[in-house]
């Protein structure tokens, strides 16, 4: 069956006010990165998280019940893999003391166990990482789902701490750790969820977890074609899985569970269910990077993508700078490429010029203070910004210039050259993260929501839509909806787009059973900035008759008294146990 809408020719990018997802109309320019011209096989809606393997335990957790699916046997079809892909039995399974790379005979004995021994220790650091999630339930925000189990990787770094994948321990309940060769798993402590980096450190108490175990050193960026051994636990055995393979390819990619573009590598060794998390080491065995996620599509096989390490330093620098992770920061601005030559002549640009023309400022963003529309920015931090809006990178290589913001952190001031009517002009501004009207993310926050006579009020999310219209909403949900999570910029830091999202069927609202997704504008009149906005106004309100004004010109009119008396027998027959979250009651 075809899926509703059209499924755009070019890859979708990060935009200001867009999650980098396949959309179903055209996608507008990209937000502070270039947008470059790829095949149709990369795009978003084919890539991946490595999605951890959910544990065998007779939990019912995020599968649904009836019947498993029958998985395929391994040894079903060993012709299947190519004599070039296929791994030493010894690599695999990791009972050759972390050999790594295909086996070689050595007539020295010695150099043997030196090359062993080298890789043991980096081995050694990679863990297990066991996690149990109870997600909230966003369709019902008043309720969790049922907790479901899941297994990743993770490796250990200097201070006592481990790294691993944010989307391994979301919405986690219970985090426990297992060492290689050892049957003791030992229980962590989340210190921080990095969501737009797709990167969570945790600690574990227990002194004897640390005993033994050498963290592991970081590398530099590699360069292309240097060879790389991905370390993790992926589906396929319970022992430590070694694969290796080459950079083929650094630019900004797009993270799927953060939403966001950063920089990554592209490689391709295989990456599997499980492997998020686990370290990428170079062939001196230092890490140059975590396995997150990989591209699903026929046309494509073995693209594995491996988080760098300038992003993975900025994450921990930014843990220990403030105690906390504080997020990336983005030039809040959507920009237009300047390859046009007329259009060059036309903003005023003089031969020797290059730049990109700024379209949009969003109002919440310090830029907004001193940046313009029709602004042409020629360089950030002293350093040029093509037409195409790239800049040089390494020797041979150029990179959207939004690797330079991604560089800073949040709060720190940054040099920007623009031009103006002709006019060059020198500002210095103040990076933040940027907030979007409709976010990608909670946060591991739970869902808001207010409840009147029925009328299931909230703010409008990712995961919302997501739980709402399942994987394919960005096809299947309201247009109304679509066009603001991708168009809309937020006029104010608080504001939010509140639906009526429900109705709990009762005596009183009769006739407005089939309200479901729609926007509230405004109540008795005043618009609606947030959710705890709405809910204050019809708390505080005196008038004989709550009057909702919603999208498509529709109308919601209670008396409010009744209505107000109404709401206790409607969450007692719901088994609601408030008629708000607790974040509105404060």
């Amino acid at each position: 069956m075809g899926k509703r809408g059209r499924k755009p020719k070019t890859p979708t990018r990060e935009t200001l006010d867009s999650p980098a997802t396949a959309i179903a109309s055209p996608p507008p320019p990209p937000v502070t990165t270039a947008t470059t011209t790829v095949d149709d096989v990369f795009s978003v809606s084919n890539v991946e998280i490595i999605e951890q393997p959910q544990s065998s335990q007779p939990q019912h957790g995020g599968r649904r019940r009836g019947r498993p699916k029958k998985l395929q046997k391994l040894s079903d079809n060993p012709e299947a893999m190519a004599p070039s892909r296929r791994i030493p039995r010894a690599v695999d399974n990791g009972d050759h003391n972390g050999a790594v790379g295909p086996l070689v005979t050595v007539s020295d004995p010695g150099e043997a166990w030196e090359a062993v021994a080298r890789v043991v220790p980096a081995m050694d650091a990679v863990v297990k990482v066991f996690c149990t999630h109870t997600e909230p339930n966003f369709s019902l925000p008043w309720q969790r789902k049922r907790q479901y189990s899941s297994s990743s990787s993770g490796f250990v770094i200097g201070g006592r701490r481990v790294l691993t994948n944010a989307h391994s321990v979301e919405h986690y309940t219970q985090v426990k750790l297992k060492k290689r060769g050892s049957d003791t798993k030992y229980l962590a402590t989340v210190l921080a969820i990095g969501t737009e980096c797709d990167i969570a450190m945790l600690t574990v108490d227990d002194n004897e977890f640390w005993e033994g175990v050498s963290p592991v050193e970081f590398g530099d960026l590699p360069a292309l074609q240097d060879a790389v051994t991905v370390v993790g636990y992926p589906i396929g055995g319970d022992t430590i899985s070694v694969t290796s393979g080459v950079v083929s390819r650094i630019e900004i990619l797009s993270y799927v569970h953060g939403s966001t573009e950063l920089l990554g590598l592209q490689i391709d060794a295989a990456i599997n269910s499980g492997n998020s998390g686990g370290p990428a080491f170079n062939d001196k065995g230092n890490c140059v990077g975590i396995a997150f996620q990989s591209l699903k599509h026929e046309d494509a096989e073995n693209i594995g993508y491996v988080i760098p390490t300038p992003v993975i330093m900025h994450f921990i620098q930014d843990y220990e700078k403030n105690g906390a992770y504080t997020g990336f920061p983005i030039l809040g601005v959507e920009w237009q490429k300047m390859e046009n030559p007329d259009l060059r002549i036309a903003m005023g640009m003089k031969p020797d010029q290059k730049g990109v023309r700024i379209r949009r400022v969003d109002p919440t963003a310090p830029e907004s203070q001193v940046l313009k529309p029709s602004d042409i920015i020629l360089s950030f931090d002293g350093v040029k910004i093509a037409n195409d809006g790239t800049v040089p990178f390494r020797h041979g290589e150029r990179i959207g210039f939004s690797y330079l913001v991604s560089q800073k952190y949040t709060g720190d001031n940054s040099a920007v050259k623009v031009l103006r009517n002709s006019e060059i002009l020198n500002f210095e501004i103040k990076l933040a993260s940027h907030k979007r009207l409709i976010p990608a993310h909670n946060k591991g926050r739970p869902p808001s929501y207010y409840i009147i006579a029925g009328f299931v009020f909230t703010a409008v999310s990712v995961p919302y839509l997501r739980s709402e219209y399942g994987k394919e909403y960005e096809f299947e949900a309201p247009v109304k909806l679509l066009d603001k999570m991708l168009h809309s910029l937020p006029q104010s830091p608080d504001e939010q787009l509140v639906v009526v999202s429900q109705v709990l069927v009762a005596d009183i609202n009769i006739g407005y059973e089939e309200i479901v997704n729609t926007q509230v504008l405004t109540v008795n009149g005043k618009p609606v900035k947030n959710l705890k906005n709405l809910a204050s106004m019809v708390e505080s309100c005196e008038d004989e008759f709550l009057k909702f004004d919603l999208e498509y010109q529709q109308v919601v009119v209670l008396r409010t008294k009744t209505a107000k008396a109404a709401t206790l027998d409607i969450l007692a027959t719901h088994c609601i146990p408030s008629a708000m979250s607790d974040d509105l009651k404060t």
